[in-house]
């Protein structure tokens, strides 16, 4: 039976993973969530701002654009995962310097930044994402980034 238990980076992970399942993307669901001494404190996947219809409703605009996966992210209605956690933090008040991010994808480097200047120090992702300038960001901001291994 203890060999089943997950860690608290794969226990994090799949809640990021079930938080995907809500987003709005046709190219790519994302989930993300904050957490700081094993308390989840704010979570986002990607989709639309509040108010705007989704992608899953008026179609993809970097696919309609012909705009390349990991470039020119201002071209899409959306926002990404990482990004509606830190907002949806900031939203309630909710401190997160320290926090760990998990996200089911390597943030882009919009998102790196994004989380470096919010504080977090650690990122923790399943899967990789097509921005070699997030990665080199968060190498020289010093932010713990861990890759854990695909499910199953």
């Amino acid at each position: 039976m203890a060999d089943e238990r997950p860690s608290w980076d794969e226990y994090f992970m799949s809640i990021a993973e079930d938080v995907a399942r809500r987003s709005t993307c046709l190219r790519r669901q994302v989930g993300a969530i904050l957490v700081v001494d094993r308390q989840i404190l704010a979570t986002g996947y990607n989709g639309a701002p509040s108010g705007v219809p989704h992608c899953d409703e008026t179609g993809c605009l970097r696919e309609q654009m012909g705009v390349p996966s990991g470039e020119r992210h201002e071209l899409c209605r959306g926002l990404h995962a990482e990004q509606n956690a830190i907002i949806q933090a900031a939203k309630h008040g909710t401190r997160i310097q320290g926090a760990t991010l998990y996200t089911t994808y390597h943030p882009c480097s919009l998102c790196a930044k994004m989380a470096m200047n919010a504080g977090v120090r650690r990122i923790v992702c399943r899967k990789d994402y097509p921005d070699d300038l997030g990665k080199a960001l968060l190498r020289l901001g010093e932010v713990t980034l861990e890759v854990l291994p695909p499910e199953g």
